[in-house]
């Protein structure tokens, strides 16, 4: 199994934001998991280390609904900066939105691998690492 060296968690709320960095510890696939808590600090993190790519995450768990900048905007923006040389970054949308109209938005757009509703489960975090 592919081990993971950075995962960014995108998401204001703080249950699910310990729930699965529990889940994820608990697989033992990811080294580093940092969290954002809302889309302008991630991509203020992502476009200070375009030149560190080392410090790029591998994988974005993204939340649709947050303060500051949602996980759309955040999309918007980070398509913007994905041609820009940066290393190949999965973004999962993690939401707890059943919407068919955000579901299908979500998996219109190329940079987004999947669309994950609500809670992340062991089995579905290591569905997500077996597929890499």
């Amino acid at each position: 199994m592919k081990q993971i060296e950075l995962l960014a968690l995108v998401d204001d709320d703080d249950t699910f934001i310990f729930i699965t960095k529990k889940i994820i510890e608990k697989t033992n696939n990811v080294k580093e998991v940092k969290v954002f808590n809302n889309g302008l600090d991630a991509l203020n993190y992502l476009k200070d280390n375009l030149n560190t790519q080392y410090k790029l995450p591998e994988i974005i768990f993204l939340d649709l609904s947050m303060p500051i900048m949602d996980g759309w905007q955040f999309l918007d923006e980070f398509t913007s900066i994905e041609s820009n040389n940066i290393k190949k970054i999965i973004i999962y949308i993690c939401s707890s939105s059943i919407s068919p109209h955000d579901i299908l938005k979500a998996k219109k757009i190329s940079a987004v691998s999947d669309y994950i509703i609500k809670p992340v489960t062991k089995d579905k975090f290591t569905e997500i690492i077996l597929a890499l």
